[in-house]
């Protein structure tokens, strides 16, 4: 198919730019005139057009949800894609904008101006702003890394600044010199660094007219783009995959390059005008780019019938020196010695080549381009590259081995809750409502830093971690960390305890487990410390380090475990299921005591889900979060064997998530308030973030029924659900405050809570009666299960539900009501028959 070139007047005559959404949905370009246009992708409809107070627009950046838009007046404002309408200003410079750039989540957007810093402004609080200042001259363009830890900053002194932003203050990391060319803010050629797709290196337009590739990992230049524009370079853009890059020049050359060898694919001569901006779309073969002219063009099928399979292979890795194929985050293979299929992996050569030849190029046998079609044998004993092994030449049938696998059960990994795992040399080890704990690795050692939400409380503080501790755990009393050992430099695991505050002079102690035994998880609460580890040992030890218990966990090896005061649950690996993943079996006991509470139960998990994680409430019971989404909570676990696992709450029900277009996830962090807390992930995310994330807590919901699409027009219906599901919830929470005044010694407002949630359960009891009345007296038999649910025992709450059948003249229902109530008041009403 040919190519077919799509130009679009969008803006006035003059500097114009654009951006696609991540999902490719809708295409935004802002220019010289007071109006921002909306464009669908692969729609010929008329651009949405939001009307602006503004014009002179210099930059733009974009979300599925929102974008945001600089100004030469030095305005930068954010507009949702939703409603297609202004939902606030970020931020204001007093000299006008030049370049914004969004992190990959969303969360922070980078402003360059012609001010001499840099604002790096947080999109949902716009209160929270982080200043790049290293700079001696004003910055014309920025850039965030793939996970949006790291900013470029390509500055008209013709220095390229790279900050880390691991930290609440970011920190200059390295200066490159001689990259870029000394330009002005406003010129039309470019400095802008792009991030290549696989994280490891950046492309950089130089002095010369090239794409010089720099790796992240010293910084050294690595290969480049050369040959292709004979002026400056003016833009540049990888493709999603990495596997292409489009460069454009102010001499109106537009070129296409292959990442891997640096080739050159093709020149387009059909360009008019400079251009200013290229865009790929996320997922089909689409280049955009706007132009000096206020124009758009949309290029389908931009990438040529010959080379547009490069755009279907998967990610691939920036060109480095020496590194044509070197295994990448997010696309790591698995090296096998022999060069053949192993447990599903292959060589990247075998993918790359697949990819670029065909599926029917190579067959799953390695002859799949030769066929004994005539019977004659001599396709046999062929390897997988066609030809036929030593012994087969040398007369000598080849040995063959009998194929044979060993069935393996699918084990839980044992993890931390509230870690995160390494990204940008950087990770969370602990993150709570207490506050969090990061650290940050230095090759020969790792730099750990401690901060809490509440500083009037508690000071915050880091230090140089020699043991590189990898997990930790964070209270109100203090901080609890551990190492794995080490055969280079002898060293064992290391459980290390930092209290907060101290009346004597030791302030922390440490002690070493056994030879060759690590720590998998381990817990902190108000009383004690524990630790599982992968002897199958349990350790328990006071906050003073005096060892309490060591005991052989009956389900190995060890999941988790957490705690609250003197309770402990661990989490282990049990029995097969039929799956062939193990059964999550989980063990509570209190400490002080020495009394199991629940022994070996099953971890309530459906088929296919695994825990996320496993914690207390702010109440002391029991909960974990599953990668489903659900928050669960344990009933009765205080009496062996009446345990059961309730949902609080199912994160894909949240209305938040009704529309379908938000696509997020939610990493647990506590249960506190009657709320459930958590840090909100953007798109594909499965961790929290870098700079700190911020908390959203969300009510508990019950998962009870479903409201289909006539009852959402029906607000009374809508409405019966709601009180439904009031009442479970409250009926559950009465039950655990019940539990834990039956089974503890508790105190007066523990137990002033019950009667409070008797009355809130009778309360809601009383508006289901209310909505049953008022449909009609065929409702009465419901109406009065309704009533004998209340748990009232005055007989205060059953008067009134007589008198709401009364106001709703359901003389019947009142009598039976009435009735019921004197019997219960007489003792003629049995428990169990309530």
């Amino acid at each position: 198919m040919a190519t077919r070139l799509r130009g679009r007047p969008a803006h006035a005559p003059g500097p114009t730019f654009l951006a696609y959404t991540p999902n490719g949905r809708k295409l935004i370009t802002v220019g010289l005139n007071g109006a921002l246009r909306v464009f669908q992708h692969g729609s010929d409809d008329e651009p949405a057009v939001i009307d602006v107070v503004t014009d002179n627009h210099t930059a733009i950046a974009a979300t599925n949800d929102f974008f945001v838009v600089g100004a030469e007046d030095g305005s930068v404002t954010k507009y949702s894609l939703l409603t297609n309408s202004m939902e606030q200003i970020l931020v204001r410079c007093s000299l006008p904008v030049r370049d914004i750039a969004l992190s990959r989540d969303g969360e922070w957007a980078a402003v360059a101006s012609d001010e001499l810093e840099v604002k790096v402004v947080n999109t949902r609080d716009m209160t929270r702003v982080m200043y790049l200042r290293e700079q001696a001259r004003p910055v014309k363009h920025v850039s965030f890394d793939v996970s949006g830890t790291m900013i470029a900053a390509s500055c008209t002194d013709g220095i390229v600044y790279l900050y880390s932003l691991s930290s609440e203050q970011p920190q200059l990391v390295k200066r490159v010199d001689g990259l870029i060319k000394t330009l002005e803010t406003d010129a039309e050629a470019s400095a802008k660094v792009a991030w290549h797709p696989d994280g490891r290196a950046f492309a950089a337009p130089t002095a010369t007219r090239d794409m010089q590739v720099v790796a992240r990992s010293d910084w050294q230049r690595q290969k480049a783009f050369s040959g292709g524009h004979g002026a400056d370079i003016s833009a540049a853009a990888w493709s999603p995959n990495g596997a292409l890059l489009a460069t454009a020049g102010i001499d109106k050359t537009l070129c296409l390059w292959e990442t891997r060898s640096q080739r050159m694919l093709k020149s387009f001569d059909d360009v008019q005008d400079a251009i200013l901006a290229i865009n790929w779309h996320p997922t089909d073969n689409v280049l955009s780019y706007t132009n000096n002219n206020g124009e758009l063009f949309i290029r389908e099928d931009f990438v040529p019938g010959d080379h547009a399979k490069h755009l279907k292979i998967a990610l691939q890795p920036a060109p480095m020196n020496s590194d044509p194929l070197a295994e990448v985050s997010g696309n790591a293979r698995k090296q096998v010695s022999d060069g053949a299929k192993s447990n599903g992996h292959r060589r990247n050569e075998d993918d790359y080549l697949d990819d670029l030849l065909g599926p029917d190029a190579m067959s799953e046998d390695g002859a799949g381009f030769i066929e004994d079609d005539d019977g004659a044998g001599y396709a046999e004993d062929l390897n997988r590259f066609g030809k036929r092994s030593a012994g087969a030449v040398n007369g000598r049938p080849p040995k063959r081995q009998t194929p044979h696998s060993i069935w393996q059960p699918q084990m839980h990994e044992a993890f931390q809750p509230g870690s995160t795992p390494w990204k940008g040399g950087r990770r969370y080890l602990c993150l709570n409502l207490t506050g969090f704990v990061w650290t940050v690795t230095q090759e020969t050692h790792h730099t750990v830093t401690v901060e809490f939400y509440d500083r009037q409380e508690h000071r915050d503080f880091h230090f140089t971690d020699p043991y590189k501790y990898d997990k930790a755990c964070l209270n109100e009393k203090g901080t609890l960390f551990s190492c794995r050992p080490s055969s280079q430099t002898q060293q064992r695991s290391v459980l290390y305890y930092r209290p907060h505050e101290t009346w004597t002079a030791r302030t922390d102690w440490r002690t070493q487990l056994p030879a060759g035994e690590e720590v998998t998880s381990m817990s902190l609460s108000e009383s004690c410390i524990v630790a599982t580890t992968t002897a199958g040992y349990i350790r328990i030890y006071s906050l003073f380090g005096v060892p309490l218990k060591v005991y052989r966990q009956k389900s190995t090896p060890a999941v988790t475990c957490a705690s609250w005061r003197d309770y402990v649950m661990t989490v282990g690996n049990g029995p097969v299921g039929g799956d062939g993943m193990t059964r999550l079996l989980y063990t509570i006991e209190n400490v002080k005591r020495d009394e199991i509470c629940q022994s070996e139960d099953i971890l309530a998990l459906p088929q296919g889900v695994e825990l996320r994680s496993a914690f207390f409430s702010e109440k002391g019971d029991p909960c974990i979060y599953d990668t489903d989404g659900v928050l669960l909570i344990l009933l009765h676990w205080r009496t062996p064997g009446q345990a059961r696992w309730v949902p609080l709450l199912d994160t894909k029900t949240l209305d938040r998530l009704a529309s379908g277009k938000k696509e997020e996830s939610y990493w647990p962090v506590a249960v506190a308030n009657d709320r459930f807390h958590c840090i909100i992930l953007k798109g594909g995310e499965e961790y929290p973030y870098f700079p700190r994330p911020l908390l959203s807590d969300f009510e508990f919901r019950i998962p009870v029924s479903a409201t289909s699409a006539e009852e959402e027009e029906d607000k009374e219906a809508t409405h019966q659900r709601s009180l439904e599901e009031q009442y479970v919830r409250s009926s559950l929470q009465h039950s655990l405050v019940q539990d834990l005044v039956d089974n503890t010694n508790a105190t007066s407002a523990q137990k002033g809570e019950v009667p409070l949630m008797e009355r809130e359960v009778d309360k809601v009891l009383l508006q289901l009666l209310a909505t049953e009345c008022r449909e009609g007296e065929e409702r009465g038999m419901k109406a009065l299960e309704i009533a004998t649910l209340m748990r009232d025992r005055t007989g205060k709450m059953l008067e009134a539900a007589g008198k709401i059948a009364v106001r709703f003249q359901r003389d019947i229902l009142g009598d039976k009501i009435m009735q019921f109530a004197e019997r219960r008041m007489v003792g003629l009403v049995d428990e169990d028959e309530l």
